[in-house]
């Protein structure tokens, strides 16, 4: 169903609950920074879909500053950034436009206006019952097939680590790639955890290599 306000239109997503790991993340149109944008124009790549509470704050500005930086770090991952707040195009054109001033650094990626609440409220970036418009910081990567693999959510008091960010989409990828999982801290090229051995059989023929024991297994991609 589509929405006006008296910040333009937008078009207001379908979900009914917000989404969980491994559901499809709602549909969505509406105005950002680059023009319209909805949620098909990421068809075949990732995504990091983010929220933060309000234009003009400090830590939201040394977020977007940090996204900026690694811009071309999550393109050669093959994933795209999108940011969100309640806030209008009008402010987040301002916003910009003052971190490009203060800080020299452009903001590469779109950001979303939600003026209506509709999107952050599909995605829980505004949970039900919240008595302020503001945004929790919720972090959302999405694949290419457009499911939802990984959720972050930090109060407004704590800024995210774009690096761990990174490193998930990255560990995201691996495992897609293999039937490995990633062990704490991983990163790429580092080992990987191998699926255990599942018969006395097999476990009895590789014993003595490398490795902890049957269940728990490194090796490479």
């Amino acid at each position: 169903m589509k929405t006006e306000s008296d910040n333009g239109p937008a078009t207001s997503p379908t979900a009914l609950r917000p989404p969980g790991l491994n559901d499809r993340a709602p549909a969505f149109r509406a105005r950002t920074t680059m023009g319209e944008r909805d949620l098909a124009c990421y068809a075949g790549r990732w995504l990091v879909f983010f929220s933060h509470p309000a234009d003009f704050t400090p830590v939201c500005t040394s977020e977007f500053v940090a996204f900026a930086k690694a811009f071309d770090r999550f393109q050669a991952l093959d994933c795209d950034l999108l940011g969100l707040s309640v806030d209008s195009l009008f402010s987040h054109l301002a916003w910009i436009q003052s971190i490009a001033h203060r800080f020299k650094v452009k903001i590469p990626f779109p950001l979303v206006e939600d003026p209506s609440m509709a999107i952050a409220r599909a995605y829980g970036m505004l949970p039900p019952g919240a008595d302020s418009s503001a945004t929790v910081r919720t972090t959302f990567v999405i694949d290419p097939a457009g499911i939802v693999r990984a959720s972050i959510t930090y109060p407004m008091s704590v800024g995210r680590n774009v690096d761990e960010i990174l490193r998930l989409v990255a560990a995201l990828q691996a495992t897609d790639s293999a039937e490995v999982s990633t062990p704490e801290g991983w990163r790429p090229g580092d080992p990987v955890i191998l699926a255990p051995l599942l018969s006395v059989d097999a476990i009895e023929q590789r014993a003595g290599e490398d490795g902890a024991d049957w269940y728990y297994r490194l090796g490479s991609l």
